[in-house]
């Protein structure tokens, strides 16, 4: 499914004459990065907008400046996805203050960071990009519910590439700490997510979608070292030689937040979700190609089923739909 946008399309671009005018969008990781350009763009539309982080101070900040900008109405919700606590009461406080959320932007995560605990046991990476998401959105379907149109986005990454997710040890317990490993395992845990919520809620007519932003050089990567960043340069040189191209360049902020507004709002995509994005279309599956595509493994509904039912097990909660 392709669109009229691709790998240069900004957010602005992709939403250019659309009207968000009383749509209620909550995004996650929102005072920084593709999460701030997301919600920049969308308040420019009229969105009403919700930013979550755990940083009071800095949601405080960017609430004020993007309102001030665009003259939307925006409000804040303190979470910190790395503690399950924090989850749960910011899920309370939303079911409590809002009436419904129309879009969900699961953009927050943290990438290549040394091996690390979440305050519930899980190894850092994928116990935020993964089970933090998975409790937070879960909690918010009873807002989804009442929205109009409703979508999640998940933000994925070509990193899920990278590994598939280790059902037998996500944790690390019994392998050796490896921190791409740890990435690519919780970003194919991203997509998984997408499948498993579309299977679940389409009925209910909330879509699920997630998505490779591109590479973008934003605080995610305030984890890698300078020898991280130049391998990191040097894989994606080595893949795009081993297929043939060039490697593509670094995308601006903004571009890389097209493909996340794209998938929010795209009215091609109406009524069909589970999908992966790239470059503002829906990429093909493909096991081979390293320079794009979505792996198998990462929509196998096998494995989203899989992933769900550890995912439950792990956070001691059942979600049925």
């Amino acid at each position: 499914m392709m669109s009229k946008f691709g790998y240069e399309s900004t957010a602005d671009e992709v939403l250019e004459g659309k009207d968000l005018t009383g749509r209620t969008v909550l995004i996650t990781g929102a005072y920084s990065g593709l999460g701030r350009e997301t919600a920049r763009a969308m308040g420019a539309k009229g969105a009403h907008l919700i930013l979550s982080g755990r940083d009071e101070g800095k949601l405080a900040e960017a609430a004020s400046e993007i309102s001030q900008e665009t003259g939307a109405s925006v409000e804040t919700l303190v979470c910190d996805l790395a503690s399950l606590d924090s989850v749960r009461a910011a899920a309370r406080e939303a079911n409590e203050r809002f009436d419904k959320i129309d879009l969900l932007i699961n953009n927050a995560g943290v990438m290549a960071c040394d091996e690390a605990k979440t305050a519930d046991g899980f190894e850092m990476q994928f116990g935020t990009n993964h089970l933090g998401h998975f409790v937070l959105t879960n909690h918010l379907v009873p807002l989804l519910e009442q929205g109009e149109r409703p979508r999640i986005v998940n933000l994925s990454s070509r990193g899920h590439h990278i590994a598939p997710v280790d059902f037998d040890d996500p944790n690390f317990e019994r392998r050796e700490y490896e921190k791409w490993q740890s990435y690519g395992q919780s970003k194919t845990a991203n997509v998984l997510f997408a499948v498993g919520l579309e299977d679940r809620l389409a009925d209910k007519g909330i879509h699920a979608y997630s998505l490779h932003p591109g590479g973008i050089m934003t605080n995610l990567s305030r984890h890698m070292t300078d020898q991280d960043m130049a391998d990191l340069v040097e894989r994606i040189r080595k893949n795009a030689e081993a297929s043939g191209q060039t490697p593509e360049p670094f995308k601006s902020i903004p571009q890389g937040a097209a493909t996340t507004c794209w998938a929010a709002t795209a009215e091609e995509l109406e009524g069909a979700g589970g999908l992966y994005c790239e470059n503002c279309h829906v990429a093909d599956q493909d096991d081979e190609s390293p320079s794009g595509g979505v792996r198998s493994y990462a929509i196998d509904k096998g494995n989203a089923d899989r992933l769900w039912a550890m995912s439950e097990e792990m956070v001691g909660e059942t979600f049925a739909y």
